[in-house]
């Protein structure tokens, strides 16, 4: 199992040393560093920034948000990221949710699954540098009827093939992905309900594909936290926590409200959106279990981190993408190498 590390939304107060957290990963031999986008920083200016001020970490996108980009501007920004990084680009991808495609970018919600195969179609062959042309139910390239001709990728990217990941939560979702991606990007996993909340859906996908589980990446997000009241580290992520299963998404249309379902917490989940989306997120946050908390996370002392690590080694993590939790930089930096030191004491380095 590798190791990665999130640094999360830029532009969040705490630009200077998420590039810190990000070299000091570099440092420590970490696999890949991913930055996210919602609504406000866009990932590829950030992975550029800092792939250039680091000199082995892969950087990777988790997300590019699907109904933001055209694909042949995703394929454009893949290869020139990965010329840039001499090869050292993952392209993510993502449809994010109903509020902030509709809300934000003017796209509509529907068929999500057929777009992101789509895209992913249009994306993979425009990066082939043939003369791009494709016809589907969403995309048509060129379009019919006017001076539009089949054009060819001019960059030529580092490599012939760069990873390519899908951020998926739902069965059906999942099950795509593991037909049609070289990686899943899982987020709010517990080890123990990965197989049934992930994995086989995900096999199935590989099956239906004709491959198997072998070079498939599995690459959850988990916050670490380092210190000694396991409680207390918990109680910082409960306003987190809370905002994704009771405020992410509609009522109908919350997906991680559904997976927080799907590892048996029916009345718990319900519980949350409730008071979540009538405004009391203080309520909210209390009412999310310890226990969801803990199994989602990597909380305490480097031993316990290690428990926790080998866990999702033996679930079928294949890399472990940490989110450095702390109040100040040096936290988040101890946390950082708090994830090393577990990967040793695991027997996981």
């Amino acid at each position: 199992m590798r190791l990665g590390i999130n640094l999360g939304y830029w532009g969040a107060g705490m630009d200077a040393d998420n590039l810190a957290v990000a070299q000091e990963a570099d440092r420590l031999g970490y696999d890949v560093c991913w930055a996210a986008e919602a609504y406000g920083s866009d990932a590829p200016t950030v992975l550029a920034w800092v792939a250039a001020q680091t000199e082995r970490i892969d950087v990777g996108s988790a997300i590019l948000q699907i109904p933001a980009r055209q694909p042949a501007m995703t394929a454009m920004t893949a290869a020139t990221l990965d010329s840039l990084t001499k090869g050292r680009f993952r392209l993510g991808l993502g449809v994010s949710g109903p509020q902030v495609s509709e809300g934000w970018y003017g796209v509509k919600f529907d068929k999500p699954l057929a777009r992101t195969r789509e895209y992913v179609d249009i994306v993979r062959k425009a990066m082939t540098r043939e003369r791009l042309s494709y016809e589907g139910d969403h995309w048509t390239l060129p379009l019919p009827g006017g001076p539009g001709k089949p054009l060819k990728l001019t960059v030529h990217p580092e490599r012939e093939h760069i990873p390519l990941y899908i951020a998926a939560i739902g069965p059906k979702n999942l099950e795509q992905t593991g037909e049609i991606a070289d990686g899943a990007l899982l987020i709010f996993p517990a080890a123990e309900h990965l197989e049934a909340t992930a994995l086989t859906h995900i096999r199935a996908g590989r099956e239906k594909a004709g491959l198997t589980m072998e070079g498939f990446d599995v690459c959850p997000t988990v916050p670490l936290a380092l210190g000694e009241d396991v409680n207390a580290l918990a109680d910082m992520f409960r306003p987190y926590t809370a905002l994704y299963v009771g405020g992410m998404g509609s009522r109908k249309q919350n997906f991680y409200n559904q997976l927080a379902q799907r590892m048996g917490y029916e009345k718990e989940a319900a519980e949350i959106q409730d008071k979540y989306l009538a405004g009391d997120k203080n309520g909210a946050a209390e009412a999310v279990p310890h226990s969801l908390i803990d199994s989602t996370t990597l909380l305490g002392p480097v031993a316990r981190i290690a428990d926790g690590m080998r866990a999702y080694a033996e679930a079928g993590v294949t890399t472990l993408t940490l989110a450095p939790a702390g109040f100040t930089l040096d936290e988040r930096i101890a946390a950082l190498r708090a994830g090393t030191e577990a990967m040793e004491l695991a027997g996981l380095a």
